[in-house]
C-alpha cells in the first residue's frame, strides 16, 4: 500500500483527504472525541489548533501521529487493518538537501501497533520516499515544460513560502529559496488588526473565506480591513522576491499552494508578474509524491536495487 502524505504546517493533504495539522494529547481516552488515536500509551485526538511551526518536524511524535491518522482514515475506507505501507512525503526545496534522510527515518518503522477509535491497526513502514515540495506538485504535467527555458515554482504554504527554478522542466536545487512569509504569518497579523479595530475575535477559516468570497456576517469594515491587509501582504511577497533574484516581470511562474488560491487576485494583478499560471488544488503536492514514488517503485523493482531517496 502506497500513502502519500503531504505534512503540511497549516494543514496534512493526502490524495483524497485534508484536515488541520492540530493535536491534542491526553492521558487517558478523551470523552465524546469524534477521532481518537491511542499510541505508546498515550491518547491524541485531532483538533482546530494547528502544531506552531517546525522547520524540523520529526523533533517530536507529533507529525508521526497526524500520519497515523491519515493513514488509518484510508485503512478504514479500505476495511484494512493491517498493512505493508509505503510512505511518500517531501520537504521544502531548500531543506531537502539536509533533511531528507533524517525526515525518511524518522517515519520508518516495524510492527506500529495503535488503536483508531476502537480499531486495532498493525502497520509495517517499510519504505519512505521523500521529495522535494513544489516539484512534486507539477508532476502531471512536468512534460508540458521541457520546452521552457526558465519557470519558478512558488510554493505559497502556512508558514513558508517555496520557490524552486525549473530549467527545462528539471529542478535547480542549487537555487531554492524559502521565506517564512506564508499565510500563518498574515493571519495572524489580521487577527491582531481586526481585534484592535474592530473588537472581533477571528479565526483562520473564516479568513480564508473572506478572501474566496464566500458568505459571511462580519461587518463590511471588517471585510475590507482583511481584504486590504491581504494586498498589502500580497505586495510584500512579492517585493520579498524581488530580492532574492526571483524576477517574475522577465520569467514566468507557476503558483501552487493554499496560499496562492487566497493571492491570486492580488497577484494576477500585480505589474510585477507578467505570466502566472496556478495550480489550485491544494493537495497537489501529495498528488505529486504518489506519482513520483509509483514511477520509482516500479523502476527499482526493474534493477533490483535501492535508491538514495528511499530509506
Amino acid at each position: 500500500m502506497l500513502e502519500s502524505i503531504d505534512h503540511g504546517n497549516s494543514a496534512v493533504k493526502t490524495v483524497s483527504d485534508s484536515f488541520i495539522a492540530g493535536l491534542s494529547e491526553y492521558a487517558v481516552r478523551p470523552p465524546l472525541a469524534a477521532e481518537t488515536i491511542e499510541y505508546n500509551g498515550k491518547f491524541w485526538t485531532l483538533t482546530g489548533d494547528r502544531i506552531p511551526y517546525m522547520r524540523d518536524k520529526t523533533k517530536d511524535d507529533r507529525y508521526f501521529i497526524l500520519s497515523l491518522f491519515a493513514i488509518a482514515r484510508d485503512l478504514k475506507e479500505q476495511k484494512e487493518t493491517e498493512a505493508d505501507i509505503d510512505l511518500a512525503g517531501g520537504l521544502p526545496p531548500e531543506h531537502f538537501s539536509v533533511l531528507k534522510d533524517k525526515f525518511a527515518d524518522y517515519f520508518k518503522r516495524d510492527g506500529v501497533k495503535f488503536v483508531y477509535n476502537d480499531t486495532r491497526i498493525c502497520l509495517n513502514i517499510r519504505r519512505v520516499f521523500v521529495y522535494p515540495q513544489a516539484y512534486a506538485a507539477i508532476v502531471p504535467q512536468s512534460r508540458l515544460l521541457l520546452s521552457i527555458p526558465k519557470v519558478f515554482l512558488i510554493d505559497i504554504g502556512g508558514f513558508t513560502i517555496d520557490v524552486l527554478l525549473l530549467r527545462n522542466g528539471k529542478p535547480d536545487l542549487q537555487f531554492c529559496r524559502s521565506l517564512e512569509i506564508g499565510t500563518i504569518t498574515m493571519n495572524n497579523g489580521i487577527i491582531g488588526k481586526v481585534s484592535a479595530m474592530h473588537d472581533i475575535r477571528l479565526e483562520d477559516d473564516l479568513i480564508a473565506a473572506v478572501f474566496q468570497g464566500q458568505e459571511t456576517i462580519l461587518p463590511e469594515s471588517v471585510t475590507q480591513t482583511i481584504l486590504d491587509y491581504g494586498k498589502r501582504q500580497s505586495d510584500a511577497i512579492l517585493d520579498k522576491l524581488r530580492e532574492l533574484q526571483v524576477d517574475l516581470r522577465s520569467t514566468p511562474a507557476i503558483f501552487l499552494g493554499g496560499g496562492s488560491i487566497l493571492f491570486r487576485p492580488y497577484i494576477e494583478a500585480s505589474p510585477m508578474v507578467v505570466k502566472a499560471d496556478f495550480i489550485p488544488d491544494p493537495k497537489a503536492n501529495a498528488i505529486g509524491y504518489g506519482m513520483l514514488a509509483t514511477a520509482q517503485t516500479q523502476k527499482l523493482s526493474m534493477n533490483g536495487a535501492a535508491d538514495g531517496s528511499a530509506r
